[in-house]
């Protein structure tokens, strides 16, 4: 009887886990690209580890906490180290659903990848996806950021302001000046009447052009 038992179990086993079988996962682990010159040799051991891992991620699924190492089964290992497992219910003769696995695989991908010193990109669960990194707080708060900002705007459009006003001011002291300079450049104009240059009268200073003046006038003032 006993026979038939070791004879029956690992002919069940490998209808259970095949390549592409039924809640089957494919795992490929990089430990030469990963650890270079440091890197370990992949043997019933690390692969005892890995069975080990699973179990413990399975037992933290609600209503899978007996599960134990031996009913995490691998087959079809290579070289390379890649191959492909599946988990079983020794109940009821079959395997574990994938949604069950991927779930247990997920929660605890990082304690399985330090176990092996590996990541996710040199520990690969071929139809797992990789867990995104936590979100890293700032070192600076994001209000702190948005006031910064604000502040600077406000200075930028205060100076801006103060710069247009000094303009302003500076053009209107300009205008008087250059007012003047055309009335005296219009005051100290000569007109020339049938080609004899003339004064044109000064208005301010009562002053009267000698080309108007008669004998008379010239010889007897006023």
């Amino acid at each position: 009887m006993l026979r038939l038992l070791f004879v029956l179990v690992p002919a069940i086993h490998a209808q259970l886990c095949q390549p592409d079988a039924e809640n089957a996962f494919k795992v490929r682990f990089s430990i030469r690209t990963a650890l270079g010159d440091k890197a370990y040799v992949w043997d019933t051991n690390e692969e005892y580890l890995f069975k080990a891992m699973v179990a413990f991620s399975m037992r933290k699924v609600p209503n899978r906490e007996t599960t134990e190492i031996s009913h995490v089964l691998l087959c079809n290992v290579t070289q390379r180290v890649s191959f492909w497992f599946v988990v079983t219910d020794p109940s009821k003769n079959h395997t574990l659903p994938a949604v069950e696995i991927e779930s247990a695989i997920r929660m605890n991908r990082n304690r399985i990848n330090n176990a092996f010193f590996l990541n996710d990109q040199t520990l690969e669960f071929l139809k797992i996806p990789t867990t995104l990194a936590p979100p890293t707080d700032p070192p600076v708060p994001i209000w702190i950021i948005i006031f910064g900002v604000i502040f600077c705007i406000v200075i930028v459009a205060v100076v801006l302001l103060i710069l247009s006003g000094i303009r302003q001011r500076r053009r209107k002291s300009k205008e008087p000046s250059e007012a003047d300079d055309t009335e005296d450049k219009c005051e100290n104009t000569i007109t020339i009447e049938n080609g004899i240059p003339c004064d044109p009268l000064d208005t301010k200073g009562g002053h009267i052009n000698d080309a108007f003046m008669t004998e008379d006038e010239r010889l007897t003032p006023l």
